[in-house]
């Protein structure tokens, strides 16, 4: 299965540990954006709401306790009902090596926090299209 075009976006599933930026991308991403929203508070949680809702696009925080991001985003790419769902990594953490880690993993962008909630549904949007334009390149 195939993610569908930014176009079509429609589900996003938003994993932070953190309830208020968790609190915040929702209303931002819901209110502004128009999207259906689905919040896990960890990976594991993420992991159980992303094959059970398959989102169009989930964006996850890098730094959790327990399962941090990396380790979260192994195990989406690894199961064949999760591993066509784009990922966008919302870190603080930005040096550029870091960023292309998050890449090579499998991310298709990373969001960097702290984020503008008035045009985090629009880079999301962008990064999914980027994505779709690149994989259609190839």
């Amino acid at each position: 299965m195939t993610p569908p075009p930014a176009t079509d976006l429609q589900r996003v599933l938003v994993i932070e540990d953190d309830a208020e930026i968790r609190m915040i991308a929702d209303i931002s991403l819901s209110q502004v954006g128009g999207f259906r929203t689905c919040l896990a508070a960890g990976g594991k949680e993420g992991i159980a709401l992303a094959v059970k809702h398959e989102p169009h696009v989930i964006l996850l925080d890098m730094m959790m306790p327990d399962m941090d991001g990396m380790a979260t985003l192994r195990i989406l790419k690894d199961d064949p009902t999760t591993r066509h769902i784009p990922v966008i990594f919302m870190t603080a953490k930005v040096q550029q090596h870091d960023l292309q880690d998050y890449v090579d993993a499998g991310a298709i962008g990373t969001i960097h926090k702290p984020f503008d909630p008035m045009t985090l549904p629009d880079e999301v949007r962008a990064m999914v299209v980027r994505a779709d334009t690149l994989s259609a390149a190839e």
